[in-house]
């Protein structure tokens, strides 16, 4: 057991530990501006934020979520098939490619299946559909024409997502019938030529009038979806604001709802894009808009909230479309292998076809898995999903891109053709590693958002060392767990994954379990090592969000996989397959990259990486002689 005077010596060490501040530095601005250094660590019940803790929290994850009422089922049923139909007969993703704009009878079309109001509440005039009820139907919409999928999305998911969550009944009232509709496109306006990322350092500014009667916003925003076809936006520049106590005055970003009716708003042309060619993506310009002070959404200087509050809310709804991405180009690798014969054999019959398409269908699983547990814990409540939103993005994106480009591999040479489709939906995938937060910023975003609400709780570790005699207990179990995680003994901190999981995946269940235990004792570490140090190191910050990535998805697939066996379903024996196999694998690389964290051998191999990348920029190129000599 280590003695209070070591213990004393560790706590110290504490006092630098990252606050929201150094939170939001480190992310670009993506991360939750929550100062929780001025009080007491509030509870979580997310399963992602008491990762960091090291502790299962398992009433979001376990038992698999199910949320939809008989009656939900029952309508969700009625307009699946409506939807389905309309993508294979109706749309063409080929000709929206082409034209480079979504087909007149297309949106017609959309209009009246009521598409663009999926979760408008029916009192203003949408379908008023649940989370997962809406994740389901953007699934098909991205197994057929992610081009209309953005079109979609960038209208609903984040054009107007803020008036349903922070709109007054006014503004609800004004807005949704007509967006709902579709007689007016929504679109979101956030990013400009010197701020992608970094939401805070925008430029375009509203004036409030001197009558206080409307703001005089002047600025522009680039690359923004729907921007030239949309009349609704929501827009978000710097405002002025007065501090009621201190009379102090500074900038904060303020988000306002736009018509292009005002007057004053344009926008360019359509930008060329090497994919999602059928949405349009154009720069949007205000020349002294006048914007009545009643179209201030939420709170004046409240948009850095309102935006990170959209963006973190819609998230889930691209994991769920990617799920159906994968869905539709993994049917198409399989009925390739299936039917194509090469050296006597169908090529589904050789080893390297066959690890090709399970891993397809593993990271879909995965994918899928997180999609609607997230989208079920939405429709429960839940308001702390920042984290596994993030991680459903990250990985969602890059496992699509790994399932289109391994089924243009098992298709060969007719894969890169045109009219077999997939080379259509890689151009359009390579946007989702990029919009909506970059995977690289979400990555940190999610390592920075976890360690700060792990180095709340150690913080209160620091408040017990201003009393000692009265928080003897506390320190003393501090100092036991860690003797024994330094001698390589269980805490007994971690609850096992046994008591939730199927009994047929206990060994899974191990995995994770200890995957979590391990995580949480190297946070620990890393913050007593590096104190508020390690917001600014990114190649750790980078393995600890891969590994959080890996366990949030072993959890995912545990849960789901357990509840088809417990229902025994008759794909449970499969999903048992799929959830095995990435729990072993996943776990392998929660090793290698915890064991990175504290490694001298790779912390070197940092430090050369950076030594090389400062080379590469002081050269402004390559630095090798060329082989020959010239």
């Amino acid at each position: 057991m280590l003695r209070p005077r070591a213990i004393f010596s560790l706590v110290q060490t504490l006092k630098g530990f990252p606050t929201a501040e150094g939170c939001v530095r480190t992310s670009s601005a993506l991360c939750n501006r929550r100062n929780y250094s001025s009080q007491a660590p509030a509870a979580s019940k997310s399963f992602g934020m008491n990762l960091f803790r090291g502790k299962v929290q398992a009433e979001e994850v376990f038992p698999f979520p199910e949320v939809l009422t008989s009656e939900q089922e029952q309508n969700l049923q009625m307009l699946i098939d409506p939807v389905a139909k309309f993508f294979e007969e109706v749309n063409d993703p080929a000709k929206n490619d082409a034209i480079e704009s979504v087909e007149d009878g297309t949106m017609q079309g959309l209009k009246e299946m009521g598409a663009f109001g999926l979760q408008v509440p029916q009192e203003y005039g949408g379908i008023g559909l649940s989370n997962t009820q809406y994740a389901r139907l953007v699934e098909i919409v991205g197994s057929h024409d992610l081009g209309v999928g953005i079109m979609l999305g960038a209208h609903q998911s984040i054009g107007f997502k803020g008036i349903l969550l922070f709109g007054s009944k006014e503004q609800k009232a004004k807005y949704l019938p007509i967006v709902a509709s579709g007689e007016k496109i929504a679109a979101f306006c956030l990013t400009e030529p010197s701020s992608g990322s970094d939401a805070s350092s925008i430029r375009s500014r509203a004036v409030l009038s001197k009558d206080g009667k409307h703001y005089v916003l002047n600025g522009s925003k680039i690359w923004i979806s729907n921007g030239g076809i949309a009349d609704i936006f929501t827009v978000f520049a710097q405002t002025q604001v007065t501090d009621a106590k201190t009379g102090t005055t500074k900038d904060k970003v303020t988000a306002f709802i736009v018509e292009r009716g005002f007057g004053g708003v344009s926008s360019g042309p359509p930008e060329k894009k090497m994919g999602i060619k059928a949405s349009n993506t154009a720069e949007v310009y205000f020349e002294d808009v006048q914007i009545p002070a009643g179209n201030v959404l939420g709170e004046v200087g409240g948009g850095f909230k309102v935006s990170m509050n959209i963006l973190n809310n819609g998230r889930f709804g691209m994991a769920a479309a990617l799920s159906g991405t994968m869905k539709g180009v993994i049917l198409k690798a399989i009925e390739h292998a299936s039917q194509r014969s090469q050296f006597g054999q169908k090529i589904d019959s050789y080893g390297a076809i066959q690890e090709k398409l399970a891993r397809m269908a593993m990271v879909q699983y995965v994918t899928e898995s997180m999609a609607y547990m997230i989208s079920a814990n939405m429709d429960r409540g839940s308001t702390e999903f920042q984290i596994e939103a993030a991680i459903s993005k990250i990985y969602a994106s890059e496992a699509a891109w790994f399932c289109t480009d391994e089924a243009m591999q098992i298709l060969g040479g007719m894969g890169y053709m045109r009219e077999c489709g997939i080379e259509r939906v890689m151009r359009d995938l390579r946007i989702f590693r990029i919009f909506e937060g970059t995977n690289d910023i979400l990555r940190l975003f999610v390592a920075a958002t976890g360690i700060q609400y792990a180095g709340t709780h150690l913080r209160e570790l620091q408040k017990a060392m201003k009393n000692p005699t009265a928080n003897l207990g506390t320190l003393v179990n501090f100092g036991t767990k860690r003797a024994r995680r330094m001698v390589g003994l269980s805490t007994g901190d971690t609850t096992s994954l046994q008591s939730y999981a199927h009994s047929s995946l206990r060994e899974s269940a191990d995995q994770t379990t200890k995957a979590v235990a391990d995580f949480g004792a190297a946070i620990e570490e890393i913050l007593i090592a590096h104190g508020k140090g390690i917001i600014e190191r990114q190649f750790l910050l980078n393995r600890i969000a891969e590994s959080a990535i890996d366990i949030y998805g072993m959890v995912s697939v545990l849960s789901r996989a357990s509840r088809s066996l417990s229902k025994n379903l008759s794909s449970a024996d499969h999903e048992s397959k799929l959830c095995t196999i990435f729990c072993e694998e996943a776990s392998e690389r929660v090793r290698t990259n915890l064991n990175a964290l504290q490694s001298t051998r790779h912390n070197e191999t940092f430090s050369k990486m950076t030594r090389v990348s400062k080379d590469l920029v002081n050269n402004k190129g390559l630095l090798p002689q060329h082989p020959i000599g010239f």
